[in-house]
C-alpha cells in the first residue's frame, strides 16, 4: 500500500467536519508545520516537543550511525535481542518489528516487561546469541534493575567477563537520567536520546527503531513511507491526520445534544496487533488528563453491537468501506501510520483542551515509588498485602474498607460490577506468571454489565495508558488479579523475587487508583490455575 486516507460518514462526518474547519480558523495545522507549540501551553522556544516531526528524515542518521553497532552485533553472532522496557518503549519496537515483517526466525526480539517470567526463561536459554537493550525515557525501573541482575548473574554462569557481560548490554535512555551515569560507570554501549521528545510520541526515534534493526528489519521503507505522509501533513486541504485528529476531538467532546463517543474501537483483520498496542498508549497518555481523555478498546471487550452509544469504532485498512460497518476508515501504511496517529492525537488534545505533548511520568513514577518503598521496609520478611476481607476456596478477596458488603466471591465481583458507572467500563489487570488474562474474562463480563471491558497484564498496561485511568474522566471500575507465583526467581543482590516484586507493583497500583475514587476489587488467587478456572466460571454467571 503506498498511499493514505482517512473516510468517516453519518454524524461522524458532521462532527468532524466541524471539528476540522475549527481547526483551520485556529491556526492549528499552521502551528504544526511551523513547530510551534504554543497552542497547546508549551513555550516559544518548547520545539522539542514536536521534534516528532522530523523522526522519518532524522532517523536515516540514526541508521547510519548504527551501521558499525550492526555489523559487529551481526559478526559476534548476537541474533537474539532481549529488550527490558515497559510502556511506549517495549511497544514502539514491537509495532515497528511488525511493521517491518523482518523478525529474524533464528533470534528475532524478546520483550521483558515485567508480566509472564516464562518469557525470561525463555531469553535466557539463548544467551549465547543474546544482546540486551535497557530501554527506559525517564531512567531506570525496578524491573529493569531486576532483570538486569538476573541477566548479568546468567551471563557470569555461562562464563563471560565482567567486560565481555559490559559489551551485551545497550543502553537507550535520555541524556542525565540516572541510567545513563549507571550505564558510564559499567562500561555498557550507551545511546542518548533527547529528553524534549515525549515519549509516546517517539516510535520512530531510537527506542522504536534500534531493537528492531538489531533484531533484523529492515526499517528504510517505514521511514520513507512516513516521510511520505508528511508531506500532506503540513497542508490544510486533503490533510488525513487533520481529519482524523478532527474525528478523535471533536466526537470525544461533550456535544450540546447528544452522546460524546469518547470510546475508541481499533479494528484490524484478522485482530489485534501491536500498531493498535502502540496507538493504544499514544492516545491514552496524550488525552488523558485533566478528567478528560480517549479510551482505547480491543474488540474483545465489546458487549455487543448497538448497545454502547458512547463508542467510535476505526477500522484500520479495511478492503473498502462497504466491507466494514466501522464509523472511519483509515487506510495507510504502517510508516505512515506513525505519523498519522501522532500528528492526529496532537489535534485531538487541542480540541479537548489538554497538552498531547505532557507525560504520564508523574503518574508513573507514583507508583513505581510506592512500590519500591514497600520492597525496601518489607526487606525479605512479607509485602504489607493487609488481611483479605474474606476467602472464598483458595481465592483471597481484598475489598475497599467501604462499597462492599460481601462475602463471597460471586457477589463481590457482582458489587464490582454495579459500581461502572453508565457511561464508564471495567478494566481487568492481571499481575501473574502464566498465560492467564484478562481477555478470557471480558467477553463474558461486557455482556453482563452492558459496557466495554479493557484488559491486560501489569505493570505494563497501566505503565501505558494510566494517564487516562487515573487522571482522565475516573469513571472506570477495576478488577486485579494476583496470585502465587507459578515459577519464581530470586533477584540477585536483592531481598525479593520477581513474584514479590510483581506483587509490589500490584498492591502500589491499587493504592494509588484508590486514593483517586476508583473502586477497585482484588483478588488473590492462592492456586492460579484452579483460581482461574473459577473465575472463568463466576463470569459466565448470568445473574
Amino acid at each position: 500500500m503506498s498511499g493514505f486516507d482517512v473516510l468517516t460518514r453519518g454524524e461522524v462526518l458532521d462532527t468532524a467536519l466541524k471539528a476540522r474547519d475549527h481547526l483551520i480558523s485556529s491556526g492549528i495545522p499552521a502551528a504544526l508545520a511551523n513547530k510551534d507549540a504554543r497552542p497547546w501551553g508549551s513555550l516559544p522556544v518548547d520545539q522539542g516537543r514536536l521534534g516528532w516531526l522530523d523522526l522519518p528524515a532524522a532517523s536515516h542518521d540514526l541508521l547510519a550511525q548504527m551501521e558499525s553497532l550492526v555489523a559487529e552485533v551481526r559478526y559476534s553472532g548476537l541474533d537474539h535481542i532481549v529488550l527490558v522496557g515497559l510502556g511506549a518503549d517495549g511497544l514502539a519496537a514491537q509495532a515497528i518489528m511488525d511493521a517491518g515483517g523482518g523478525r529474524d526466525p533464528r533470534g528475532g526480539l524478546t520483550l521483558l516487561d515485567g508480566g509472564d517470567f516464562a518469557v525470561l526463561d525463555q531469553a535466557l536459554e539463548r544467551l549465547d546469541r543474546t544482546l540486551v537493550v535497557l530501554s527506559s525515557k525517564g531512567g531506570d525501573t525496578i524491573e529493569g534493575d531486576a532483570y538486569r541482575r538476573v541477566l548479568v548473574q546468567a551471563f557470569r554462569r555461562h562464563g563471560l567477563s565482567e567486560p565481555e557481560i559490559a559489551a551485551r548490554f545497550l543502553v537507550l535512555t535520555d541524556h542525565g537520567t540516572p541510567l545513563d551515569e549507571f550505564a558510564r560507570h559499567r562500561g555498557y554501549r550507551l545511546g542518548l536520546t533527547d529528553p524534549e521528545l515525549p515519549g509516546h510520541f517517539g516510535a520512530l526515534s531510537a527506542y522504536g527503531l534500534v531493537p528492531a534493526v538489531l533484531a533484523g528489519t529492515d526499517v528504510v521503507p517505514l521511514l520513507e513511507q512516513a516521510t511520505s505522509a508528511l508531506s500532506s501533513l503540513s497542508s490544510e486541504e486533503d490533510n488525513p491526520g487533520l481529519l482524523l485528529g478532527a474525528v478523535l476531538g471533536g466526537c470525544a467532546q461533550q456535544p450540546a445534544d447528544g452522546v460524546t463517543r469518547d470510546k475508541l474501537v481499533l479494528r484490524e483483520a484478522p485482530g489485534g496487533s501491536a500498531m493498535s498496542a502502540w496507538v493504544s498508549q499514544l492516545l491514552a497518555t496524550g488525552t488523558g488528563k485533566r478528567g478528560r481523555g480517549i479510551l482505547p478498546l480491543d474488540a474483545a471487550g465489546l458487549p455487543g453491537a448497538d448497545v454502547c452509544a458512547d463508542l467510535h469504532a476505526v477500522a484500520i485498512n479495511p478492503q473498502s468501506p462497504a466491507a466494514t460497518d466501522a464509523d472511519t476508515s483509515l487506510w495507510a501504511p504502517a510508516g505512515a501510520q506513525f505519523m498519522l496517529w501522532e500528528y492526529a492525537t496532537a489535534v485531538a488534545g487541542w480540541l479537548m483542551g489538554v497538552n498531547p505533548f505532557e507525560t504520564a511520568a508523574e503518574v508513573i513514577k507514583e507508583a513505581e515509588s510506592d512500590a519500591a518503598g514497600m520492597l525496601r521496609h518489607a526487606g525479605h520478611g512479607p509485602l504489607p498485602t493487609g488481611q483479605p476481607s474474606f476467602v472464598d476456596g483458595e481465592i483471597e478477596a481484598y475489598t475497599e474498607p467501604e462499597g462492599f458488603v460481601s462475602y463471597d466471591l460471586a457477589s463481590a465481583v457482582g458489587s464490582l460490577l454495579r459500581r461502572v458507572p453508565d457511561n464508564g467500563y471495567l478494566s481487568i489487570l492481571t499481575y501473574l506468571s502464566g498465560d492467564f488474562s484478562g481477555r478470557y474474562l471480558a467477553p463474558a463480563l461486557a455482556r453482563r454489565i452492558g459496557r466495554p471491558v479493557t484488559y491486560g497484564s501489569g505493570p505494563g498496561y497501566l505503565h501505558s495508558t494510566g494517564s487516562y485511568h487515573k487522571d482522565g474522566p475516573r469513571n472506570g471500575a477495576f478488577l486485579i488479579i494476583t496470585g502465587a507465583p507459578l515459577a519464581d526467581r530470586p533477584v540477585p543482590g536483592r531481598p525479593y523475587t520477581l513474584g514479590k516484586l510483581q506483587l509490589a507493583r500490584a498492591l502500589a497500583d491499587v493504592r494509588t487508583l484508590r486514593r483517586r475514587g476508583i473502586p477497585v476489587l482484588r483478588l488473590h488467587l492462592r492456586d492460579p490455575i484452579e483460581g482461574a478456572g473459577r473465575l472463568i466460571d463466576i463470569a459466565r454467571e448470568t445473574r
